[in-house]
């Protein structure tokens, strides 16, 4: 008895089987499945932004202010997610995942695309800008379109010019008021062969790590010192573990908003426009908050801590950009010389505008 039934239960699922194969292709299809990176739940665009500073940064605010507009804009349809803090990927990594389509937008520094093109090197040459306003007209005129050029052939899209602010150097080797006094010194820099030519210029010792790893140098003491804006040396506590700090604007510290070319080309018209209206609002506004930014933490770090800061004196700041002037015609090997005449040139129109990055907004305006 048991054998029967054993063998009828197979009879029937051998005939479920046969009948399930045989009418597949009549049975309804379920919706088809829309590519992740386009679509999230009830039609949402979803679209990623990596970047590695913290939230309370220009970049990190101006990544929060693009999410903010395009949702607005978009009437929520469309949803950018941001990952800061290289919660996704180091700055090393973020070139590549955008290139992979892993993520939809990052933000990197400038230096970061001299292993693109050597000619964005050019924007860390010393004392490129003297203040903001001279950053604003580089950028956004011939020196800027010129480098958005170079990512054509990488399949990138530069999408706009955020600032940071300018860069000072901190250490705990004494206080650094002349080019001698960065001598032997042990420095975190970025990925940059021009920021490493200059500090050994100067007879430091330059090593490039990545921006989440600078804490971690500086307090197992594995290098003396480093240089950044005010707010990333604010945001990321630098200052509790550096004893000296030098107001050196001796460079600038900047970020390209980049997308893959094919994904934005892949995006309807409506999403194109909607994209790019945000990140035009967004790109004013990092520029009208950045530096205020920068002053108040500046304040901040004075009243939260008894490092030692010292501020460039115009007589001090010659004798510096003096020592690293021979940069700029070594530069010209490999930059060009069309674009290190249009930085001489820009350089000049402003030598005689106010040195230091920290400037009180006219009253009269």
């Amino acid at each position: 008895m048991k054998n029967l039934l054993a063998y009828t239960l197979l009879l029937m699922i051998g005939f479920v089987t046969a009948l399930y194969f045989g009418f597949y292709h009549m049975m309804p299809k379920s919706a088809t499945t829309f590519d992740d990176e386009q679509t999230g739940l009830k039609d949402q665009l979803v679209f990623k932004f990596s970047h590695v500073v913290a939230d309370n940064t220009p970049k990190g605010l101006a990544a929060k202010k693009f999410a903010e507009l395009v949702h607005e804009k978009s009437d929520g349809k469309i949803s950018i997610q941001i990952f800061s803090n290289g919660s996704l990927y180091s700055d090393i990594e973020e070139i590549n995942a955008l290139k992979e389509n892993q993520v939809q937008f990052i933000a990197p520094s400038t230096s970061k695309l001299g292993m693109l093109s050597p000619e964005w090197l050019a924007l860390d040459l010393p004392f490129a800008f003297s203040n903001y306003s001279a950053v604003q007209e580089g950028l956004h005129g011939a020196i800027g379109q010129r480098l958005f050029g170079t990512l054509q052939k990488d399949g990138l899209k530069g999408m706009a010019y955020w600032t940071n602010g300018f860069k000072q150097i901190t250490s705990n080797k004494g206080p650094i008021q002349q080019p001698a006094d960065l001598k032997n010194q042990s420095l975190r820099i970025m990925q940059s062969d021009m920021i490493e030519k200059q500090f050994k210029l100067l007879g430091a010792k330059p090593y490039q790590e990545s921006f989440n790893s600078t804490f971690q140098l500086l307090e197992t003491k594995k290098v003396d010192g480093e240089e950044n804006t005010i707010s990333n040396i604010y945001s990321k506590k630098f200052y509790h573990i550096q004893d000296y700090m030098t107001i050196s604007n001796h460079g600038y510290l900047g970020y390209v908003v980049l997308t893959d070319q094919s994904f934005f080309d892949r995006q309807t018209p409506e999403t194109k426009r909607i994209l790019l209206e945000a990140m035009e609002e967004t790109t004013a506004w990092n520029e009208k908050h950045a530096e205020q930014m920068n002053k108040d933490q500046l304040e901040d770090i004075k009243r939260e801590s008894p490092i030692a800061i010292h501020e460039l004196t115009p007589a001090e700041r010659q004798k510096w950009m003096k020592a690293l002037d021979p940069l700029y015609d070594e530069a010209e090997k490999t930059i060009g010389s069309t674009l290190i005449k249009q930085i001489r040139e820009l350089r000049a129109r402003c030598e005689h505008s106010p040195i230091h990055a920290f400037q009180e907004e006219d009253e009269s305006k």
